[in-house]
């Protein structure tokens, strides 16, 4: 069997019991049956004295989740100091706190629920997010590399594979899964990983993100605000994230499952050196645990 790839820095604790609860039900045969669930605890936010937004998540790397968040929406700016992170488990929230004054009141009134699990919110302007995004037109995605990060993401262990209703999203280099983040909404994880690169300092340059969920407007957005030109997907695209990939450069590769995929933009960047035919389709399978991720 293959094993998991020895590459990560970061990856899924499905073991961990504060993520998840065993639950009792019925099946269909109408027997007690039992399974486990993630967990959703509400997470308030606070940059300074102002509160930001509560999010819903499973309540891991709290710190990643809130400085990615900020990063993400243009409130914590590429050279702000951040002078402290303070979490508080007992009440569910967190406080940025940084060198600069900051106040983001008039922003916070205008906010737009996007189309992710567990609702995700932007503040302000989506489309100013992107003023001065250029992505790096040299990138190259070798197809042996969307194979081989799809088996190894695949075995990795993890809470979808533990208990499902989850998302997740990896951050690559080549064919290495690097930082694997999951959440009950794929915006959270992207904002995890933002804030695992910012805290860790670790460049965009020749990296890849890798996603279970569909390839929206908001993770197309959240993607190129951190620099990196290619996306890909197990699931499918919405015409907006289409379209902003375009207009970005961005590659978007979706339906990527077995020896399957579709590239819907940044076609050029593909260098094709792995035979499709030679490699092995994902068996249809029952059960969680064991079983490969499902369309999410």
């Amino acid at each position: 069997m293959e094993q998991v790839s020895p590459h990560f820095i970061l990856r899924p604790d499905p073991g961990n019991p504060r993520l998840t609860e065993a639950v009792a039900g019925i099946d269909q045969d109408g027997r007690p049956a039992e399974t486990r669930v993630p967990v959703e605890r509400p997470l308030t936010l606070y940059l300074n004295g102002q509160e930001i937004v509560t999010m819903m998540t499973i309540g891991d790397y709290p710190d990643y989740l809130a400085l990615g968040y900020l990063i993400n929406q243009h409130m914590l700016l590429p050279d702000d100091e951040v002078t402290g992170i303070d979490f508080d488990a007992e009440i569910d929230t967190v406080v940025v706190r940084t060198a600069r004054r900051t106040d983001y009141e008039e922003r916070l009134k205008k906010k737009t629920l996007t189309s992710g699990c567990a609702q995700g919110t932007v503040f302000g302007n989506m489309m100013e997010a992107l003023d001065g995004v250029a992505l790096d037109p040299a990138a190259r995605l070798h197809t042996a590399w969307i194979y081989a990060l799809s088996r190894q993401i695949n075995l990795c262990p993890s809470l979808y594979l533990e208990a499902g209703a989850i998302h997740g999203c990896v951050l690559c280099e080549q064919d290495r899964p690097l930082v694997y983040m999951e959440d009950v909404g794929r915006h959270n994880a992207m904002d995890k990983i933002a804030g695992y690169m910012r805290q860790h300092g670790l460049s965009a340059a020749g990296k890849i993100m890798y996603t279970t969920g569909r390839l929206t407007s908001e993770m197309v957005i959240k993607t190129a605000q951190m620099g990196i030109p290619i996306l890909i997907s197990r699931s499918g695209f919405t015409a907006w994230g289409v379209q902003l990939a375009r207009q970005l450069g961005m590659t978007l590769i979706g339906r990527a499952k077995g020896r399957r995929f579709i590239a819907l933009s940044g076609a050029e960047r593909l260098v094709f050196d792995a035979d499709p035919a030679q490699q092995q389709d994902e068996p249809v399978r029952s059960g969680r645990k064991g079983a490969a991720m499902a369309e999410i």
